[in-house]
């Protein structure tokens, strides 16, 4: 929605807000591990699933990046004939700019779902209960315990089972991407 809106809305400020945004996107998602542990602990959302699915909501990057498709594929044409039929804005936004811009919205849901996925810091952090562990952490911690016990390979192929999830969710929303390809093929 907020690069949907940076995209599509004229308002003072809008450049200054993305210009923070895009800013932020430059900093080192470590440097923002102690600031949200604090937060969370304050909150007592520590070892719990929140602590770390919270954080994932916010991506910088998914509003630099629905940004700029909303503003190549949502033709401003198409959003003023909703407008004139009678659409408010937010039936304009789910009914006609949301089916257009799925194949980012999927991109975007796929770089957050890997990135969490593949987070080892903040679970590390923020989970300390071994059994809400999400599998990077635990494989680590599990080769740590056991150093001398476990065949290598078994660390190995714990670490290719976890990359399932990762696949299936690629395979199951190809077909979005697919789509968006003839998006602006017919005028």
């Amino acid at each position: 929605m907020a690069g949907f809106a940076l995209a599509k809305y004229r308002f003072r400020g809008r450049e200054a807000i993305f210009n923070v945004i895009l800013a932020s996107v430059l900093i080192p998602a470590p440097m923002f591990a102690l600031p949200l542990f604090l937060l969370l602990a304050e909150l007592r959302l520590t070892d719990t699933y929140w602590a770390v699915l919270l954080p994932s909501f916010v991506s910088p990057f998914g509003v630099y990046l629905s940004r700029i498709y909303a503003s190549a594929s949502v033709p401003d044409e198409l959003l003023e004939a909703a407008r004139i039929d009678g659409a408010g804005e937010r039936r304009t936004f789910f009914r006609i700019a949301l089916p257009v811009m799925a194949p980012a919205l999927v991109t975007i849901f796929l770089f957050q779902f890997v990135s969490v996925w593949n987070n080892y810091l903040l679970p590390a952090l923020m989970i300390n209960d071994a059994s809400k562990l999400p599998v990077t952490v635990g494989l680590v911690q599990w080769r740590s315990e056991f150093a001398n016990g476990v065949p290598p390979m078994l660390p190995i192929t714990g670490a290719f089972v976890s990359l399932v999830p990762l696949l299936v969710a690629f395979l199951a929303l190809q077909r979005f991407w697919r789509s968006g390809l003839t998006a602006g093929a017919v005028k």
